[in-house]
């Protein structure tokens, strides 16, 4: 099919697939004076896109997981168990050369052990939660302090669920005293100033230390929601 053809003004012929990119590319306004094309920033809205779908994500995946608590406090006995084991391979002043087996009957020694042992312990409590927090943080994806937190929790209630199942059935039945498990030291055995003084720095570090372990491990998963997206 032939080009239809329009007359110019100075008497030529133009056909419409000439005329066509014209118009096309320098569209007329209102007013008679040409608008210039403007297009989105593909970068921007697919940073809008992603914090939607994240902010959505959380909506509905979001608060305390029960499980990635629990395996974020199993996390936490196990590196304590290993830290406790070189350090008492070590040498280092917790008091395991002596008698004492784990870092619960430090606790109960606090007056014995000296400036050094009793950091020895917080230094292993505080990196063994930190572990666990940062587990649990990593496996919910989100709200990585609650699921800390939910770690430090459950730590704390096993210690006074199986205390309580000893002190009524008899010491025999202390699991994690038979055991020799770190964990965070509650028993009578604490009834002094030292041992008061211990367990409380003992309570806030591993807080502590549980807490930011669960932000790092959310964290992670912020930088992947990023990648590959502009500021």
């Amino acid at each position: 099919m032939a080009d239809t053809e329009h007359t110019r003004h100075d008497g030529s012929q133009q056909t419409a697939r000439e005329a066509a990119p014209a118009e096309r590319t320098a569209p007329l306004r209102t007013d008679g004076a040409t608008a210039t094309p403007t297009t989105a920033s593909p970068a921007t809205a697919s940073v809008a896109d992603a914090r939607a779908a994240v902010a959505a994500q959380r909506a509905v995946f979001g608060g305390v997981k029960g499980g990635a608590a629990f395996f974020g406090w199993l996390s936490a006995n196990g590196l304590a168990v290993l830290l406790t084991a070189l350090l008492s391979a070590a040498g280092v002043a917790l008091g395991l050369a002596q008698g004492i087996d784990s870092s619960d009957e430090a606790v109960e020694q606090a007056e014995t052990l000296g400036l050094g042992g009793g950091i020895a312990v917080l230094v292993v409590l505080f990196l063994a939660y930190l572990a666990g927090g940062y587990v649990a943080g990593r496996m919910a994806r989100f709200d990585g302090a609650r699921q800390g937190i939910a770690v430090w929790l459950i730590g704390l209630a096993v210690v006074l669920v199986l205390a309580g199942l000893g002190a009524i059935l008899g010491a025999q039945y202390n699991v994690l005293q038979d055991l020799n498990l770190p964990r965070i030291p509650i028993d009578e055995g604490t009834a002094t100033t030292a041992g008061i003084v211990t367990l409380v720095a003992l309570l806030v570090v591993t807080l502590l230390g549980a807490l930011i372990g669960g932000k790092l491990g959310e964290r992670y998963h912020r930088k992947v929601d990023r990648a590959g997206f502009a500021a």
